[in-house]
């Protein structure tokens, strides 16, 4: 008699015996393994995957932890094997999606949590679930797939897998968590006007941050025969950290005794007199990026914040950040390098540009 026969006879003669069985539901599909694990994936929780013969579940967000892990992410299911099945999208056989590989409109590929996703439109290997203008999901077999929803600490409209698509190559002195934590000294930063507006400034300030810091590698100012330069003795406070000690440092590179004052005294910080602060802190470097961002005309004629929210564009934001060398045709490429980032960046927020995208 085969299993199946046998579990059927077993059925049969409990129900006609009046008694009560609770069978395990996970009991027939205990043998078939997860999708592997893939150490350049990016799990939400409730995500199952196998490795080395197990299965393994995601209790929250991972990246590069490899089950059984060190931290608890990764509970253990138990082993596996028998072949792997998709656990939700149907009956298509489409190919493991595969991070850096590219991918053309029309594409269709099975993610990590063996789901599929179609690309709306070409891309060079984005993660199907955290950029919604790149990828939706696709129904397979009529079976609608669902998509674990992205969480973003803090309330901020860049997720943790976003942000480190952005930066794959940061410093890992620019922390996520640091941002994040930024976020409290200007509450109205990238929580103004619709959603479509906040996504935008996210976007435009992570590009000129991507733009003056070569992708968040630098910390401070790589020619240091500039250092002397910043300390304007004409103002009345003077440099009492020292003639050379006002560098730029930090994602927008802050620099002069002047913009330390004033960043220090906006942010309560003692900048002025200990402006190492900003390259030893991760979180006083983002506050001091984005006191710069809101309350900084710079060269231009507004603050970048009200550039994005009252619509004057992306533009306006590079011309307030270094407008007097790059903008009106002064430094084109400049200029190009940081709209085609803010483009990019965008496109992973899933939304549009806007309009007047140059200065």
């Amino acid at each position: 008699m085969t299993r199946l026969r046998a579990l059927v006879a077993l059925v049969a003669l409990i129900v006609a015996g009046g008694l009560v069985a609770v069978i395990p539901a996970t009991a027939a599909s205990a043998a078939a393994c997860s999708a592997s694990w893939q150490a350049s994936a990016v799990y939400w929780g409730d995500a199952q995957v196998s490795h080395n013969g197990r299965n393994y579940r995601a209790k929250w967000w991972t990246q590069n932890e490899a089950p059984p892990g060190t931290t608890g992410v990764w509970e253990d299911l138990g082993a596996c094997g028998g072949g792997t099945t998709p656990p939700t999208g149907g009956t298509c056989s489409y190919p493991n999606w595969t991070a850096g590989t590219w991918y053309a409109a029309g594409a269709i590929v099975r993610y990590t949590n063996g789901l599929y996703y179609i690309a709306e439109h070409d891309n060079p290997g984005y993660d199907p679930i955290v950029s919604t203008w790149y990828w939706e999901p696709y129904t397979c077999g009529g079976q609608p797939p669902t998509t674990p929803p992205p969480t973003n600490p803090g309330g901020f409209v860049v997720t943790e897998a976003q942000f480190n698509q952005m930066f794959p190559g940061r410093n890992s002195f620019y922390t996520y968590s640091g941002l994040v934590a930024a976020l409290s000294a200007y509450p109205a930063f990238a929580r103004t006007g619709s959603a479509t507006v906040q996504r935008q400034e996210a976007a435009a300030f992570l590009a000129n941050v991507y733009h003056e810091t070569g992708g968040l590698v630098h910390i401070v100012e790589q020619n240091t025969a500039n250092y002397p330069h910043y300390c304007d003795p004409g103002q009345s406070y003077g440099c009492p950290a020292g003639q050379a000690a006002y560098y730029g440092r930090g994602p927008i590179q802050l620099s002069w005794n002047f913009n330390y004052n004033a960043a220090g005294n906006a942010l309560n910080l003692p900048l002025l007199t200990n402006p190492w602060l900003v390259q030893t802190d991760a979180a006083v470097a983002w506050k001091t990026g984005i006191w710069y961002w809101m309350t900084q005309n710079g060269p231009g004629t507004m603050t970048a914040h009200n550039a994005m929210v009252n619509g004057a564009g992306f533009g306006q934001t590079i011309r307030s950040i270094n407008g007097s060398i790059e903008c009106n045709n002064g430094n084109p490429a400049q200029v190009q390098s940081r709209v085609t980032r803010y483009q990019q960046f965008v496109g992973i927020l899933g939304v549009s540009a806007g309009a007047n995208l140059y200065c």
